[in-house]
Parts: structure tokens; C-alpha cells; sequence
């Protein structure tokens, strides 16, 4: 099969596969009760909800299917601006009560400015997470986790690296429920981020040109980090004082999350990164989210673009079967 009839045919399959899903989507979203979630993401009285560019503490079973992303990326040397729209599925299981693993894939379109768009998949992701530490009364959770961007798994015309990046992290979530009765009105506030490090496997990759020339590109390490600040309606409501606000609004979540990279070294310096405020409607069984994309500063890019995402609560809609850890501690 030519590489015209491949993209075809993986178009037609996403297609199909996105109709299905908008079907069960729409059924699902009528009948998710918006109570607050059974297992998921929970510190004591404090539910955090599964964010969408700043990885969360807690390890869970769950499923974000789709993940939608938009964003228009600012030329790069004899590179042009380019349109980027990601479709992502995340997927994570628990293994015991407190260690999980996951799986992403992304299937990017790219549309630069005067050439052809170009379509396929990035490379494989898998991950590993830890919670060591989780304090109810303090609504705190500490966790530690391993990021893995297998190379040579994606298509290189979508940009996809021929090297692997592994990412050891640290995870943090504390909400602040235990805060005194005179700022009350603070308690729903909660904050969860994350601090890491890039390593890629290979410091360099060399490349020759049609013109016999040779192109050396250096892979830095990279600092990883970011946080999101997040006001809870729910835990307003619940453990405050209530609203009054009916369905949907009383089960809304504003937030604010920032994702920060820094290069280290071999010759690469600068942090680059966006804002992305947004909104989460969280239910019993399922969230969804939509989030602004910002960039921080004019390496980050010049235009606004977008993330949304559907997430299912899988140990909470199957708590017996599928969503419950393979070895219970």
C-alpha cells in the first residue's frame, strides 16, 4: 500500500472510530450523575480532577478519549509556521492500589504555511507512577513517576524523534480544606504539579543534506515543570457553603495550569511554554475540560490555540471489573 492510500486509510479510521465515540459520548453525558466521584483522585474531602497538559498526582484507573488540541507554532529557521492539530487517547491502569502504569497515542496533522500537510502518529508514550505519601486530613498527595517517549515509534514526517526521552518526575497535589475559619472562602483552592527532567538517549543526532552537507542537532536535558491552580465549585458547596447554583454549574472546576520547559545544556538555553486557563465539568463517572492555549513568551509562539478532552473515571464506572487494581493490597 502506497504511503497516500496508508494516510487514507488511517483517516478513514479515525473517522469512524470518532463517529462511534461521539455516539457514546452523548449517551454517556446524559446519564453521568454529577455527584462526586467514588475512588478517583481523592484526598480526603478533596477531589482532584484529572488535568490536561500538567500531569496529576494520583494513579487511577481512567481513559481520556479524545483529547483534542490546536495550536499554530511560529516559524523556525527555514522551517514555516505551522498548524498543529493533535488528537490523543491516555490511558492508565492500576496495578495495586498505589502504582499504575500508562499508555498515549497521538495522531498529529500538520499544515505549514505554503506546503503539504503532513499526517501520522508521534511516538509511543508510556508511563510509570508511584504515590508514596497521601495525608487526608492535609488533602496532600506525593507521588513519583517514569516517562517514557519510545523513539522510533512515530512517523517522522510529523516530527516524530528517532531517540527516546525518559523522565523521572515528582508529583505533588495539596488542596487547602485545612485552611482557618476566616478564609474559608480559600478552602476549595487547590494546587498539583509536577517537577522533572528530560534525559534523551542519544546527546546528538547527525544528518547529511541533498547538498552533501552535515547537520549535527544537539538534544539537550530539559527541565520539566509545571503546576495548575484550581478553585473547586463541588468542595465549595459540599464543605464551605453552598451556592444555590443548579446543574451543571455547581459541578464546575476554573482553573489555570502552566507547562514550563527549560533546556539545561549543550548549547540549548530558554524556557518555553503556554498558560492555559480553562474549565472542567466534573461528574460522577466522566469530566470534561476545555483550556485556552497561551504561550508564555515569543519562543512559545504567537497565537492563542485550544485543548479540550473527554476523561472517563474507569474504577468508578467499573469498580468491580476493569477499574479496580490487578493485585489489591
Amino acid at each position: 500500500m502506497n504511503s497516500h492510500c496508508a494516510s487514507h486509510a488511517s483517516r478513514a479510521r479515525l473517522y469512524a472510530v470518532s463517529s462511534r465515540f461521539t455516539m457514546v459520548l452523548v449517551a454517556s453525558f446524559y446519564v453521568a450523575t454529577p455527584a462526586p466521584a467514588v475512588a478517583h483522585g481523592f484526598a480526603g474531602k478533596r477531589f482532584f480532577p484529572a488535568t490536561l497538559v500538567t500531569e496529576d498526582p494520583f494513579v487511577a484507573d481512567e481513559l481520556s478519549l479524545p483529547t483534542v488540541a490546536y495550536r499554530k507554532m511560529p516559524a523556525n529557521g527555514d522551517e514555516p509556521a505551522t498548524r498543529e492539530t493533535d488528537f490523543s487517547i491516555d490511558m492508565s491502569k492500576r496495578v495495586t492500589d498505589n502504582f499504575g502504569i500508562g499508555f498515549g497515542a497521538t495522531y498529529k496533522q500538520l499544515r505549514p504555511d505554503g506546503g503539504d500537510t503532513q499526517r501520522g502518529f508521534d511516538n509511543l508514550a508510556v508511563s510509570f507512577k508511584y504515590k508514596f505519601y497521601q495525608d487526608d486530613a492535609r488533602e496532600t498527595i506525593l507521588s513519583a513517576g517514569l516517562d517514557w517517549d519510545i523513539g522510533n515509534t512515530g512517523a517522522k514526517r510529523v516530527g516524530a524523534e528517532s531517540f527516546s526521552t525518559v523522565t523521572p518526575a515528582i508529583f505533588f497535589g495539596k488542596g487547602f480544606g485545612d485552611l482557618p475559619d476566616e478564609m474559608k472562602y480559600l478552602r476549595p483552592v487547590a494546587v498539583t504539579g509536577l517537577v522533572g527532567v528530560g534525559i534523551p538517549s542519544r546527546a546528538s543526532t547527525t544528518t547529511t543534506t541533498e547538498e552533501g552537507d552535515t547537520i549535527v542537532d544537539r538534544h539537550p536535558h530539559v527541565l520539566k515543570w509545571g503546576f495548575a491552580l484550581e478553585y473547586s465549585i463541588p468542595y465549595l458547596n459540599a464543605n464551605v457553603q453552598g451556592t444555590g447554583w443548579s446543574e451543571p454549574f455547581n459541578q464546575l472546576i476554573p482553573l489555570v495550569e502552566f507547562s514550563l520547559e527549560t533546556a539545561l545544556d549543550r548549547g540549548a538555553s530558554g524556557t518555553t511554554g503556554t498558560v492555559n486557563p480553562g474549565l472542567i465539568w466534573a461528574g460522577r463517572y466522566m469530566q470534561l475540560a476545555v483550556e485556552a492555549v497561551i504561550p508564555v513568551n515569543s519562543r512559545s509562539g504567537s497565537h492563542v490555540g485550544w485543548i479540550a478532552q473527554v476523561h472517563f473515571f474507569l474504577d468508578d464506572l467499573f469498580p468491580t471489573t476493569i477499574g479496580r487494581p490487578i493485585f489489591r493490597n
